[in-house]
Order: C-alpha cells, then sequence, then structure tokens
C-alpha cells in the first residue's frame, strides 16, 4: 500500500473515502465498502491481526511533517503520467483504474485546534496494516496545518478533492464535515462534486448498542475496561503493539517472565489492571496461530513502582525476546491492578492470573465479535 502526505506523489485517478477514521472501526469500513466493491478491491470482511500481521512490511511515509506545508500548486491536475519521477501505479492496477484510496487528517483535526495530544485508537503504523488488510491501496495523509484549517468548502473540494486526487468517486459518513469552520456538509460535498462529474456515497451511521459507532464510545470502553462493548464496535479485539525493552525483570525473579513493551507515547491505553491476551509476534508462531498470555498494565505497586509499565506473560513459552514487536490483543479483563502484603501474595495471585486467562482463553470459550 502506497503511503503519502505528499500531494505530488499520489496514484491518481482515485476513489476515495474520507475522514479521520482513528480505529478503523465498523462504522469506518461501511464507508469504505463503496470504494472497495467496484473491483480495485475487496472488503469481504473484518481483517483480524493475525491476518493483519500476515504482513508488517509498510511502505515509507513520504517526507510527514505537521509544519509542511500543503504545496496545492505541487500537483498539475493531469496525473502521474505527467510528473517528472511519477510512482508507480499499486500492483496489479493499470494507470487509467482509480487507486482505491483512504484519505485522512495529520495530526487529528482535534488535536491541532486544542494543542492537546490526542490519543489514537490506531496509530498510523496500525491504521496502515489494518487498511492494507481490507483492500486499500493508498493512504493520504492530509497535513493538517493552517493553510488546510483555512481552506473554504469549495477550495478544498476543488484543489484537493478534484484537481490533485482526481476524485471519480468519494464516500463520506453522513456526519462529515470539512472546510474552514466545518462549514462543509456530506450534503454540501455532494452539491460541490457534481459540476465535475463526481458521484458522492453518504452512509449513514453504523448503530450498536443504540447508538452510533463512534471512536469515542471505544475509547470510554476501553477506559472502563469493557472489552466486549470495545469488541463489538471494532469489530474485533483492541490490539496493542510495542517493541520489547529491557526492565527489571522482576518478573523472571517470581517465576513468570516478562516482556516490557515500549508502546508509542500516542496509543490510546486501556484502564490499568490485568488481561489475558493473545500474543502475536512471538518468534516461531504462526500469525494464525497466537499464544496466550496474561498482560499487567500499571505501576506495580507492590514493588513501589513510579511508573506505568506495560508487561506480558506468555503461557507456556520461554525465549529471548528483547527486540523483537509484538502485538497483544485483548480478551477479557481479569481484574483491576492492586497493592499486595508480600510477594508471595503477588506471586499466588499471578498463577490465578494465567490459571483464569488459560481457561478463559481456551479454543472454545473465546469471546466471538457480535454482529
Amino acid at each position: 500500500m502506497w503511503v503519502t502526505s505528499s500531494l505530488s506523489t499520489i496514484h491518481a485517478p482515485t476513489v476515495i473515502a474520507l475522514g479521520n477514521f482513528d480505529g478503523v472501526h465498523r462504522g469506518h469500513e461501511r464507508v469504505m465498502e463503496p470504494i472497495l466493491s467496484s473491483g480495485a478491491g475487496d472488503l469481504a470482511k473484518t481483517p483480524s491481526w493475525a491476518e493483519a500481521r500476515a504482513d508488517l512490511t509498510l511502505p515509507p511515509i513520504w517526507g510527514y511533517s505537521d509544519r509542511t506545508p500543503l504545496l496545492l500548486d505541487s500537483c498539475d491536475g493531469q496525473g502521474p503520467a505527467h510528473w517528472s519521477h511519477p510512482p508507480q501505479p499499486p500492483m496489479g492496477l493499470p494507470r487509467s483504474t482509480p487507486t482505491p484510496t483512504v484519505v485522512t487528517f495529520y495530526p487529528h483535526p482535534q488535536e491541532f485546534f486544542s494543542g492537546t495530544p490526542r490519543p489514537w485508537l490506531t496509530p498510523l503504523d496500525e491504521k496502515a496494516t489494518l487498511l492494507r488488510a481490507l483492500g486499500v491501496q493508498q493512504l493520504v495523509l492530509l497535513p493538517f496545518n493552517p493553510e488546510l484549517a483555512t481552506l473554504s468548502p469549495e477550495a478544498f473540494v476543488e484543489k484537493i478533492l478534484i484537481h490533485c486526487l482526481q476524485a471519480r468517486h468519494i464516500s463520506v459518513g453522513a456526519d462529515f464535515r470539512f472546510g474552514h469552520r466545518r462549514e462543509g456538509t456530506a450534503a454540501r460535498l455532494k452539491t460541490l462534486a457534481a459540476p465535475h462529474g463526481v458521484t458522492v456515497t453518504v452512509v449513514d451511521l453504523a448503530q450498536a448498542g443504540g447508538d452510533r459507532i463512534s471512536s469515542s464510545r471505544i475509547r470510554e470502553a476501553l477506559w472502563t475496561g469493557d472489552l466486549a462493548m470495545a469488541r463489538q464496535l471494532l469489530g474485533r479485539p483492541y490490539a496493542i503493539s510495542g517493541r520489547v525493552v529491557q526492565g527489571q525483570q522482576l518478573g523472571r525473579q517470581l517465576g513468570f517472565p516478562t516482556a516490557n513493551l515500549r508502546v508509542p507515547m500516542e496509543k490510546c491505553l486501556p484502564r490499568t489492571g490485568v488481561y489475558g491476551v493473545q500474543v502475536y509476534g512471538i518468534p516461531g508462531s504462526s500469525p494464525q496461530c497466537p499464544l496466550t498470555g496474561v498482560m499487567n498494565l500499571g505501576v506495580r505497586p507492590t514493588v513501589a513502582g513510579q511508573t506505568q509499565t506495560l508487561e506480558v506473560h506468555v503461557l507456556d513459552w520461554a525465549g529471548d525476546l528483547y527486540g523483537q514487536t509484538l502485538t497483544v490483543t485483548l480478551e477479557a479483563f481479569l481484574r483491576p491492578e492492586q497493592r499486595f502484603d508480600s510477594l508471595d501474595q503477588l506471586k499466588a495471585q499471578i498463577q490465578t492470573d494465567c490459571q483464569r486467562a488459560r481457561a478463559l482463553l481456551r479454543v472454545g470459550n473465546r469471546p466471538e465479535v457480535r454482529a
């Protein structure tokens, strides 16, 4: 999949799903369906992490910076055949075939206007992995900066969607807003695109549990430990990826060695506590056959910890994981983090946690995604 934040390196023409898409949840997938069911892509079902992690070699992100100007005059509107060093079209697509493309904003507009960092359900590498598994062939990251923020709805459509991206079809959610002061609506997008011969699909908001599926609902479910709700809204268990780094090796001293994961700072983390997880990326294991583990997220009050850590004990496995990148999917919330009076009590509780995780995550007992 081609990933770019430069308007001069876009594969055009395109069919576009337009939005923020943090989480790549079931509602987002519905918005992508119109561009992936036309023959250029294939959205057969929600990808599992086993499928998404089958190929984690991501393409480069070309020159992204939140201070990079949009350079609206850097694309000539004539397509890649007219650029001096045109990028090759995605594998298997002739130049004349519109590229299934997700167009999103980076950083998130709310983060830009508030100046406050926003936790992401899917940081960029995870988003790209999941989108590629769905069949998206290009991810365009529009740098959300003052130039973009002040574009009128008319200028956004004409300069970016029509002139640079050469959109043939656009799909958005019914609540999509764009342009200066969010003056553009989905209905207005239809009106502005029509004179250019561009069709627009406005997708009704997906519902679950009597309310619309949204990234904010997923965050709330994670922060309260409601993994079943998060899983229902996402269409898959919530995943956390990180590189294994050196820790204090306290788990090893207790007989339960753990892998300490360094997680991206922008990653949205669930409530602190102990979880039953499936672990992907263990050397010698298959993406289709993850290993069961127990994850602790917290400050480790029993040993007077001062900073939050994320540690994973992999059941029935031993070996060196330093430097490996692992992904854990949250399958069951076992208990809140708590302080024990002695290391023996802590060790006994960890043993109980492992037994519960083994029972809950045994094949046949794993939670199913509800429709």
